[in-house]
């Protein structure tokens, strides 16, 4: 626990007390409303939340208590899922963590009140699902690929060659779970007697090495396949098995080994599909497979820099024919078409200078989906024909919705926000009209108002380049423009990312603004929700357009007359820590102050996924990697000017603790002065122990150094 002890700044403003300030602001954090765990019932009448009473059932359409659906004494819910009768639960309690969304776990069922062992045999299983009919469960466990048959009370092994760091079958490696954001890699078949699965041959990817330390008297190297950019990948193959005779097929996913498998799975009348994306990451096609072996291309698209990271979103299907895309290609803004498998495309749903940002559901007649067409900062929900006519706003308020559907449409649930308005809960039935109120967050809201809490102001400035660019201010309490206040950047600035959005939200810069700071927020070229040439244009030169912004934006704050021009900090996490370290070495002592976590010091540290799409390959885009990195400048540092703090966890497998340790091998090498934090143990998240202390750190240096 780090202590403050009573200093004064130039500004008169007191460092007592910031962390019962920065503890108050956890506290706001956790009175902000929210569901958790929530599921549709097949009836669409029904949801299922989970709560620390376990899984509560209700209806949508009446204010009436639970029905708890776990016996007393149950284990605590990590995870759960209906079997498709809904009269079983699949239960996942606690939760061993491989990687960021991955975990190993206990599973139970639960029937008619009791609860028993679902799988018996396995060791160390993860990632189990109900086959179609309910009667089997399939899961991995170490590697390999396994179903349990509930009837027969007998488990069947599907594949026999899984083993760490050489071959995994039925989940996804690790690049694949972190930027395709899935770790279950199988289908079953509608019939439930087939079961599609990909196999991960990563034997030939380089081993990364983390060290672990834990307390112990000798410290241990975890190692992990780890491909960076420009190295080699897991060969990725596509197989069959069936259920009832044992057969295993092998499906031709094309000549190319080099290349991508974002998803797989089966059409409503069971035919196979796959999803297929080049190396580049610039050609995307779904596949699928007709019966006797042939197989047709049921929609590609290209694009000459990348194509946008495929997720479960990217195609929905309506029936065994029709299925809803989303993408930007035809109009460089991200829209729904509605394609047949056999016909191509049938019509255009939505069209304008806006973008869909998720499909939500769709009843066979209509789609609803979120949008920015009000602004980019926010998200409303609408729905639209199949036919692309009768295009309606079902939200009327101005901020920021996401939705929870219910099967069939019949209802949904949506939380609303807004800047001012913290999480707001409501069920709405098709139309969108409110069917009763969840939660209001009004202890939460009150306690706003009663402490005359700051509120963002949402601004565009033009940089000096005449870019118009998005942003946030937040001033502090008793704001007085005749005076100057020191500021505090903070921004991510990644590709197609966002943090200038209409909702509300507090995180560790707010403890500062309780102290007499600024703090701001730009959304820099190459974020996201303006439209693929805005988002686009930092591709191949990552770094460069982005860091050129949050420059001009640190300048235009320092021409306020209200702002002390030379007492302006900037920080950043991860990407948003790449660029922090980047306009702190080029900021020619624009910045009094930098916190980086985390940074990503050289683009060819970075995975394959991630980086490629973004910056092409090193090996035919070698100054895109090197003439942006920090490592390539790091003399630039003016550290007589610019206080530097790198801030890094030794146990983070995504940007690997390597980035800090070569900026800081070249620091020290040329004699640069700067701060380090390390966390040992901690991953990207700075979990699992050092959340909040990390915050608390940034609190104290910004106070001391800015």
């Amino acid at each position: 626990m780090i202590f403050v002890v009573a200093t004064v700044l130039a500004s008169g403003v007191s460092t007592v007390s910031a962390q019962n300030e920065f503890a108050e602001i956890t506290r706001l954090q956790k009175l902000n409303a929210h569901v958790s765990g929530i599921r549709s019932m097949a009836d669409g009448e029904h949801y299922t939340v989970s709560t620390d009473e376990g899984i509560l059932r209700f209806r949508y359409d009446s204010d009436t208590p639970g029905e708890r659906l776990l016996p007393v004494g149950a284990p605590k819910v990590t995870d759960y899922a209906f079997s498709p009768d809904e009269q079983t639960i699949l239960l996942a309690s606690g939760a061993t963590p491989i990687y960021r969304r991955s975990y190993t776990t206990t599973y139970y069922l639960v029937r008619d009140g009791k609860v028993t062992p679902a799988l018996p045999d396995a060791r160390a299983p993860r990632d189990a699902s109900f086959s179609p009919d309910g009667k089997k469960i399939a899961y991995s466990d170490h590697n390999d690929l396994y179903v349990c048959d509930l009837e027969q009370a007998s488990t069947l092994r599907i594949t026999e060659d899984g083993e760490w760091n050489a071959v995994i079958n039925g989940t996804t490696d690790w690049v694949y779970e972190e930027e395709f954001g899935a770790t279950r890699a199988y289908a079953f078949s509608p019939d439930g007697r087939r079961l599609a699965y990909l196999r991960f041959d990563e034997r030939e990817v380089p081993s990364m090495e983390m060290m672990r330390y834990e307390g112990k008297l000798y410290n241990r190297a975890f190692s992990f396949k780890y491909p960076k950019a420009g190295e080699r990948n897991s060969v990725v193959s596509l197989w069959v098995f069936d259920l009832q005779t044992g057969q295993r097929e092998h499906i031709d996913t094309g000549s190319e080994t080099d290349q991508y498998i974002p998803r797989i799975g089966f059409t409503p009348d069971g035919r196979l599909w796959f999803f297929r994306l080049n190396r580049r990451q610039n050609k995307f096609e779904m596949i699928v497979c007709e019966p006797h072996g042939a197989q047709r291309t049921a929609y590609s698209e290209g694009a000459q820099q990348y194509v946008e990271r495929v997720d479960d979103g990217t195609i929905t299907f309506v029936d065994k024919d029709r299925f809803i895309v989303r993408q930007e290609g035809h109009t460089g803004y991200m829209h729904l078409y509605l394609y047949s498998i056999r016909r191509g495309v049938l019509a255009q749903l939505t069209k304008g200078p806006w973008e869909v940002t998720r499909v939500v559901g769709t009843d066979g007649k209509r789609v609803w989906f979120l949008s920015t067409e009000t602004s980019p900062l926010r998200r409303n929900l609408y729905s639209v024909g199949l036919d692309g006519k009768g295009k309606r706003r079902l939200t009327s308020e101005e901020g920021f919705y996401t939705v929870a559907p219910s099967c069939g449409m019949k209802y949904f649930l949506t939380t609303f926000t807004n800047a001012r308005t913290p999480n707001r809960i409501f069920v709405c039935n098709h139309a969108g009209e409110t069917v009763r109120t969840l939660a209001d967050s009004r202890e939460l809201a009150a306690a706003l108002v009663a402490s005359n809490r700051p509120v963002k102001e949402f601004f565009t400035f033009a940089t000096e380049r005449g870019d118009s660019l998005n942003a946030y201010i937040i001033k502090p309490r008793n704001f007085d423009p005749s005076k100057r206040y020191p500021v505090l950047l903070t921004q991510y600035s990644g590709p197609g990312s966002q943090s200038v959005q209409d909702r509300w939200m507090l995180d560790w810069e707010d403890a500062l603004v309780d102290k007499g700071y600024i703090v701001v927020c730009a959304d820099g070229r190459g974020t996201g929700f303006r439209g693929e040439t805005f988002k686009k244009s930092t591709y191949g030169r990552l770094g460069a357009l982005e860091t050129e912004d949050q420059l001009s934006f640190a300048r235009y704050m320092a021409a306020q007359p209200y702002v002390d021009p030379a007492r302006i900090g900037i920080y950043g996490w991860s990407y948003g820590g790449f660029m922090a370290l980047s306009c702190a070495l080029k900021g020619h002592g624009l910045f009094k102050m930098a916190i980086a976590v985390a940074p990503v010091t050289s683009w060819r540290f970075y995975d394959t996924i991630y980086t490629e799409i973004y910056n092409g390959l090193p090996q035919y885009n070698a100054a895109g990697y090197d003439d942006y990195s920090p490592l390539n400048f790091a003399r630039m540092l003016d550290d007589r000017r610019t206080r530097l703090l790198l801030i890094h966890g030794t146990a983070d497998d995504n940007v690997h603790f390597q980035h800090t340790a070569e900026m800081a091998r070249i620091f020290n090498r040329i004699g640069k002065r700067f701060d380090m934090m390390v966390y040992p143990d901690q991953n990207h998240s700075m979990r699992p122990d050092a959340t909040q202390a990390v915050r608390q750190k940034m609190v104290d240096y910004t106070l001391e150094h800015l």
